[in-house]
């Protein structure tokens, strides 16, 4: 029996799916490496039928991230490891890592070559049909950037020679370089297009591919939908001539680049004065990644003594010492936690491996370090933020509906009410920056429509710029979102963990230079504004089988919305996938599988699967007014007991109806 009969024969006894079936004999029929059919047919004679199906159900599809998935498979088979003389995969700068495989795993569900290609080809098509729409007949410009994780360098290299081979331009850096850079370097360099090729904080087996537009942002409707189309329609025998790079007509960029970037991230700072009134000692980790490349140097420059964690310094894809390079976990941070309290640092900064995020720690006033969630790290910024700026005169000390704070719908209510009390106008968004960014582009072309034809948005100087937004259209103050992402202004179009750490060490110079520490700053932010807590519920559902359990959550919410939990009657249940609701600029959001649960007693949930990991997401938001500083913390005991409750009957609905 022929592995395709194997094959027929599994999908006849239920054992694999009928779409797992149809791609696999797509695979096997398509002019592909022969290491490839040796591989399926491995796994085909083991009868792994759960990792082909894992691998084989569907093509890997643009979410809040883009693309990302599995780049080495639960079971890596002897084809994908390589003769023994060849294992190991390229890391940042093309160095093989020993004992990894020598090829990324078989698969239209794994970031893979074949994946990658394919993607890029879609994306370099719906370019060049956008620029011809447009009346532009010009060679489409691409830029990528990779961060550290296991073949990112050599899948930056392969778009980068597809992209020139299908008659573009395509420039890649020398080496690992951060999320943010790539978003300033698209619109720095003109570009039309850009990737990262990173899975941010995801586990060592995973990378990613991020597609960036012409504005430095990632991709949303209506080219989100037509790249995938394009993507879909790429054949899988197109695909063979493009597996040998080719980088003689890819430019590499250098130092130039990293200064233009350096430059803009720079701008975050306020109030550069604030480093010189007090010392502040700063321990940073970049967890492997390349947070170090920019981050760094930034607070180096602003005048911040810096202590780097020594054991986390090289770009490593492994992530040895943590279990997850995720700076929203205290256990990614351990590591800079202890180098602080040895040394007496006032703060812990750490970014993920592609720098987008930041994580922080900070020292209380009983000189132990303490961790701040995203949601309070957003809240001290924007606060701290918004009255500085009206004290430099570049907002109204009264605030102004023309000025913007920028949130996702799942990021603390608190940010809300701080943004109000400062008088400015807040703006909910879907989760993911890019839907911040898709209103900075709005607002940057109200700007340009007011003024003169050759007036230049980028080249205008940030105070000037920032008047210009007010009395035009909106000028954007600040933006954040839960999952620990920051972005300071409109130079960079994504979260930027690197000016992210040097808004915080600002902030943090300020505190001290008050005689305060900073998590007496958020204390006084409770007593004006409420104490508010926030959890999250994270159901996670692997492969094809958890894809059905997480849309049968997202079905029955729909179609059985909950009424209550425990003695808590729901008060209100909104669907984004069915309802029309504005943002406060009076703009449609996006129909979206996602819901808004408000409960009797103010409290409220959001749910959503997520758009980069197999998983359903449950954000939940509790909070309760404080009398004064002295009631704070009976406040914080009762709010904390509640929401633990309501969490734990939210996750025992969920589970039910995932199993139907």
């Amino acid at each position: 029996m022929t592995t395709l009969d194997r094959i027929r024969s599994a999908a006849t006894a239920g054992q694999l799916l009928p779409a797992s079936a149809d791609n696999l004999a797509a695979w096997l029929s398509a002019k592909l490496p022969a290491w490839v059919e040796a591989s399926i047919s491995e796994l085909v004679a083991k009868r792994s039928w759960g990792e082909l199906n894992d691998r084989f159900y569907r093509y890997l599809e643009f979410g809040t991230g883009g693309m990302r998935g599995r780049t080495i498979g639960v079971i890596t088979t002897a084809a994908e490891r390589g003769p023994p003389d060849e294992g190991g995969t390229l890391d940042g700068f093309g160095v093989l890592t020993p004992g990894a495989p020598a090829y990324a795993a078989a698969g239209c569900n794994m970031l893979n070559d074949f994946t990658v290609i394919r993607a890029t080809v879609g994306l370099f098509r719906h370019v060049q049909a956008h620029l011809a729409a447009g009346g532009h007949h010009t060679q489409p410009k691409f830029v990528i950037a990779h961060d550290v994780r296991h073949f990112s360098r050599h899948f930056c290299e392969l778009a980068a020679s597809a992209w020139t081979r299908l008659g573009g331009e395509a420039f890649i850096f020398d080496g690992p370089r951060s999320t943010p850079q790539l978003s300033y370097t698209v619109r720095c360099l003109g570009a039309h297009a850009g990737i990262v090729i990173t899975a941010s904080h995801n586990p060592p087996h995973d990378n990613g591919f991020k597609a960036y537009f012409d504005d430095g942002a990632q991709v949303v409707p209506p080219h989100d939908s037509a790249i995938i189309a394009a993507v879909n329609a790429v054949p899988l025998g197109e695909l063979g001539a493009f597996l040998n790079k080719n980088l003689t007509r890819v430019v590499t960029l250098g130092r130039m680049a990293d200064d233009a970037y350096l430059a803009v991230a720079a701008q975050a700072v306020l109030a550069p004065a604030v480093f010189k009134k007090t010392s502040l000692r700063v321990a940073f980790t970049n967890i492997h990644g390349t947070g170090g490349v920019a981050s760094v140097p930034l607070l180096l420059h602003a005048g911040c003594e810096v202590q780097e964690v020594l054991e986390q310094v090289a770009f490593d894809g492994r992530f040895p010492t943590v279990k997850s390079p995720n700076p929203e976990n205290a256990e990614a941070l351990a590591l800079a936690v202890a180098l602080a309290e040895r040394e007496g640092c006032d703060v812990v900064l750490a970014t993920d491996p592609d720098a987008d995020r930041m994580g922080v720690a900070v020292r209380n006033r009983a000189g132990k370090m303490e961790l701040l969630t995203g949601n309070q790290t957003g809240a001290l910024l924007i606060d701290y933020r918004l009255g500085k700026m009206k004290e430099l005169g570049l907002i109204p000390a009264a605030g102004s509906d023309r000025v913007a704070v920028i949130k996702t719908f799942v990021t603390s209510p608190l940010q809300d009410a701080i943004a109000r009390a400062h008088g400015v106008k807040v703006v909910n968004t879907l989760t993911g920056f890019k839907w911040i960014a898709a209103k900075l582009r709005r607002y940057e072309e109200q700007l340009r429509t007011a003024m003169d034809a050759g007036f230049d948005y980028d080249s205008t100087p940030p105070h000037e710029r920032t008047a210009l937004l007010q009395q035009h259209s909106t000028f954007y103050a600040f933006g954040s979102e839960e999952s620990y992402g920051y972005l300071p202004n409109d130079a960079v179009r994504d979260k930027d963990g690197n000016s992210a750490c040097l808004m915080f060490a600002e902030l943090c110079a300020n505190v001290k230079a008050r005689g305060l520490t900073v998590p007496e700053q958020l204390d006084e932010l409770y007593v004006r504004h409420g104490f508010y807590l926030e959890g999250v519920i994270n159901l996670y559902y692997e492969g094809a089988s958890g894809a059905a359990k997480i849309k049968r959550i997202l079905d029955t919410y729909r179609t059985v919305p909950p009424r209550t939990f425990g003695s808590v009657a729901v008060a209100k249940f909104e669907d984004f996938g069915r309802q029309d609701i504005f943002d406060a600029d009076g703009e449609k959001i996006p129909r979206q599988d996602f819901y808004v649960v408000t409960l009797a007693n103010g409290w409220s949930f959001a749910a959503r699967g997520s758009g980069t990991e197999p998983k359903m997401k449950f954000y939940v938001f509790a909070h309760a007014p404080v009398r004064d500083a002295a009631a704070l913390p009976a406040v914080k005991a009762q709010v904390k007991a509640g929401l633990d409750q309501i969490k734990s009957l939210i996750e025992t609905d969920a589970k039910t109806r995932a199993e139907g």
